[in-house]
């Protein structure tokens, strides 16, 4: 099996490194009984997650009743409150992710964040985490004019890192392949992601189900 030769390495952040899901579901919820809504479950959320705070907002709005009586745009705000205060509070990051991290870091390879979360709430959860320290470049959906899938979106990222030389990108969704084949870069998706379509049918280069895998799939160019 050939490996994709690389000196830069950028991850999605949600669904990709790490599982925030129970933590954008609690916030959901929370907005929902703010406005006294039912609540919804895990799953009817966990695959919107990419989309954004309104998206959320608004499917919980569709599963509890009319979906016209509020607009996410007015509850944004008690939902990002909420959020903010409890953004790693069962946001974790997934199996493997800190050996399969500090190994390329180790090796010499730069890693990046090109996440569609908004920055000031990216930054807090790889603090939180202790990773932070370990990406030469982080941007979130409003570091620039564009965000995923526009394909400048990681090249930009890419352009804030150290050195120079071949790029990879993994994701889990489809912003984040479509972004990379635009950008002509390889595409790794995971397979225990957020996205609403299998991966499979988003023709990635390659498909893995844990990122301990993935250490076996890249070389330093």
């Amino acid at each position: 099996m050939s490996l994709f030769p690389a000196r830069k390495i950028i991850f999605d952040l949600d669904g990709t490194l790490i599982d925030s899901a129970p933590d954008l579901h609690a916030a959901t919820n929370h907005t929902l009984r703010h406005i006294g809504r039912d609540t919804v479950t895990l799953d009817q959320v966990r695959h919107m997650v990419g989309y954004g705070a309104l998206r959320l907002i608004q499917l919980g709005l569709e599963a509890t009743g009319d979906g016209n009586e509020y607009t996410p745009e007015e509850l944004r705000p008690v939902f990002l409150d909420y959020y903010s205060n409890n953004i790693t509070a069962h946001t974790r990051l997934f199996d493997g992710a800190l050996d399969m991290l500090q190994h390329f870091r180790d090796t010499g390879i730069d890693l990046g964040i090109c996440t569609n979360k908004p920055i000031l709430l990216t930054e807090p959860i790889l603090e939180n985490l202790g990773i932070i320290d370990l990406f030469g470049a982080v941007s979130g959906g409003d570091s620039f004019d564009f965000k995923k899938p526009d394909p400048r979106h990681i090249l930009e990222t890419a352009s804030k890192m150290p050195g120079e030389g071949p790029i990879v990108m993994v994701g889990d969704s489809r912003p984040d392949i479509e972004a990379a084949k635009a950008a002509g870069v390889p595409a790794i998706a995971v397979s225990f992601g957020y996205s609403q379509t299998p991966v499979k049918d988003l023709q990635p280069d390659r498909i893995i189900d844990s990122l301990t895998e993935l250490p076996g799939l890249i070389k330093r160019a």
